[in-house]
């Protein structure tokens, strides 16, 4: 489970694709690593698309720089991503306020 890249959902600091460094089901709680918030995607209808398939609208995607580490709490869902999906979230251009 600690290799693979995961869409996480919490029920509210939002869509997580990340790698799961330990969790605990009774609370809910995660830590995840090399996570990246999925703020806005365009181009996957759906969170099981979106892992999957990735987004075919890069352009119009939204996804901050990942971070190393951080806690999730009240996650909701846990979705196995493929290779594809992976590759395209990656690709996403580093969204900033800046």
């Amino acid at each position: 489970m600690k290799e693979k890249y995961y869409v996480i959902r919490t029920e509210k600091s939002g869509v997580f694709a990340a790698q799961i460094k330990n969790f605990d089901d009774v609370t809910r709680k995660y830590i995840l690593k090399d996570s990246r918030r999925l703020w806005y995607w365009d181009g996957a209808a759906s969170l099981s698309e979106l892992s999957q398939e990735g987004v075919n609208k890069p352009e119009n995607c939204k996804f901050p720089m990942s971070v190393p580490e951080h806690i999730a709490y009240l996650v909701i869902e846990v979705i196995p991503m493929t290779e594809k999906a992976i590759t395209s979230i990656k690709n996403v251009k580093i969204w900033s306020g800046k």
